[in-house]
């Protein structure tokens, strides 16, 4: 006898959103980004990257924020930022977010959206933003011994980064839902008070399969346990090599068992588009050396045109530059209007 598992309302609601763009895309627009606080690396391509240009390619219109003003919401300063908003710029391009189709931005270059902060801020309590379970997380692993207020308002800046646009549709892992949720309190506190302006966005949930570190921990910019997008053959070869394994040498894809192993495995397979079984199963006794062998292979045969492709427009930064240009136009334009709606909407127009 089985029994079904139940289905969460967000994965239910998830996969109606998801027949929903196949049959007319033109309804979404989606707001995601990151923050350019270093190189984004393969486990940002196969969860995150990777989706975007197929909900572009779908015919969504996509928001990508890079998120420069969040860079200070857990450390001091925004070190290195020019260089790292540039290799955000140059890994979206490479993989294929067509500026033509898709709006590229920065926060700081995008007064309205961050003006929308301080209204927003007025319908949520202290204490809702305290509870929020991605914040206490944050500060909780926060490399300061205190954090800034600009912590706190975390949540609240992001639902002005999806709400400026009036983006209806998010794609989040299951740790970002209460950030959605803060979203979503906003916008239907906003429009209670003063009238229908912003839609109440909805999660796309991914279904991207989890890839862990090389050294089988959560693969992170800051733990230096990641394989860079912008990495070249030599490098990956050895970040692989020196990839956590364990001493059994029959390869088998185990991941709660063997999570170094089984985490190489199916990073092989997302390259190869393969099972992660099959994969396992055709290395079979090679052992650690035959498995990282393999994934180098992989990997590197599916990360070379993307590599030609970032290598091309590095040599044209002011293409990559102008990009970002043309992205903060269209995003500005965007929030102007949006800020004026809600002035409007508020009693403050004049």
């Amino acid at each position: 006898m089985t029994t079904d598992l139940p289905v969460s309302p967000a994965v239910r609601r998830s996969a109606e959103l998801e027949a929903q763009l196949a049959g007319d895309p033109g309804r979404f627009r989606v707001l995601t980004g990151d923050r350019p606080t270093g190189a984004l690396h393969l486990g940002h391509y196969f969860g995150t990257l990777h989706n975007r240009v197929r909900l572009q390619d779908l015919g969504v219109d996509v928001f990508v924020l890079i998120a420069d003003y969040q860079v200070l919401t857990d450390r001091d300063v925004a070190e290195r930022l020019t260089e790292h908003v540039e290799g955000l710029l140059l890994d979206y391009l490479a993989i294929g977010i067509d500026p033509a189709r898709a709006t590229v931005f920065n926060h700081s270059a995008v007064p309205a959206l961050n003006q929308l902060l301080l209204p927003f801020l007025s319908l949520v309590s202290v204490a809702e933003l305290g509870r929020n379970p991605t914040v206490k997380d944050e500060i909780a692993h926060s490399r300061q011994s205190a954090v800034s207020g600009l912590m706190y308002t975390y949540p609240v800046h992001q639902a002005a980064d999806i709400l400026f646009c009036k983006g209806n549709l998010v794609p989040v892992g299951q740790d970002q839902l209460p950030h959605l949720e803060i979203t979503r309190t906003v916008a239907r506190r906003f429009n209670e008070r003063y009238g229908n302006v912003f839609p109440e966005p909805d999660a796309l949930l991914s279904a991207a399969p989890l890839l862990l570190g090389t050294d089988a921990t959560k693969m992170s910019k800051s733990r230096g346990n990641s394989i860079a997008l912008g990495a070249d053959a030599d490098e990956t070869a050895r970040l692989i090599k020196g990839a956590t394994t364990d001493a059994e040498r029959h390869i088998t894809y185990e991941p709660e068992r063997r999570p170094g192993v089984s985490s190489l495995v199916l990073l092989a397979a997302l390259c190869l588009d393969r099972d992660p079984h099959a994969v396992a199963e055709e290395i079979g006794n090679g052992g650690a050396a035959g498995l990282k062998r393999t994934v180098t292979e992989a990997v590197n045969a599916a990360m070379a045109p993307i590599r030609a492709r970032r290598a091309e427009y590095a040599q044209d930064m002011g293409y990559v530059r102008g990009v970002l240009r043309a992205g903060n136009e269209r995003a500005n334009a965007v929030a102007e209007a949006t800020l004026m709606e809600v002035r409007e909407a508020m009693g403050m127009f004049r």
